[in-house]
């Protein structure tokens, strides 16, 4: 495992949890630079690792980053010239990037940022900011974001149930009454 030479059976028979995935090419030196914390899915695909730096906080789920245009060797072949087109792709602190996001080449997200699942980031995303589209686009402020979330969270039944410290993974008494919210109850708290 130290070699890594078994990847590709480490990921099929032990299926690791995103922190665990993200520890393992950390101690690898898979990627240029990962900072703390980071989460990384295993159905994340980087094309080109060595030219991603991923900052302290960042969570990558089911997106694909692109270190480079595939179509140049084509172009090479067709034309005889000698190209190349790579480019780094460098996420900051505190950055979310959704499921089937793609990011391109020469790119820096963030700090602070998130980008909305389905998602191509073709340029910068500005610190504070969420994008979302294709191409992204600033959608809104991740300020703005934080306080609509709080606000729907202080108004959960299960509020009380929710801590900040981690995230972990639903009790069955948490999974009850969100299920009973959900299919058991309307907007204004009375049974259908």
């Amino acid at each position: 495992m130290q070699s890594g030479r078994f990847v590709g059976l480490y990921r099929k028979f032990c299926t690791p949890g995103g922190e665990e995935w993200a520890r393992y090419l950390k101690r690898h030196n898979v990627l240029y630079q990962m900072g703390d914390n980071c989460v990384v899915q295993t159905n994340v695909e980087i094309t080109d690792p060595k030219h991603v730096r991923l900052g302290n906080n960042v969570r990558l789920t089911g997106c694909t980053l692109f270190g480079h245009d595939g179509s140049i060797n084509m172009l090479k072949k067709m034309t005889g010239l000698c190209l190349d087109s790579v480019g780094k792709i460098d996420i900051r602190d505190n950055v979310f990037i959704g499921h089937r996001a793609i990011v391109m080449p020469n790119v820096t997200i963030g700090p602070n940022a998130i980008v909305a699942a389905g998602s191509v980031v073709t340029r910068d995303v500005p610190p504070n900011t969420i994008v979302g589209g294709v191409p992204a686009k600033p959608i809104g402020s991740l300020d703005d974001y934080i306080r609509r979330c709080e606000q729907r969270t202080n108004a959960l039944p299960w509020r009380d149930m929710l801590s900040a410290d981690d995230f972990s993974p639903a009790s069955e008494e948490l999974t009850r009454k969100r299920c009973a919210y959900f299919f058991e109850e309307t907007n204004d708290g009375k049974a259908d």
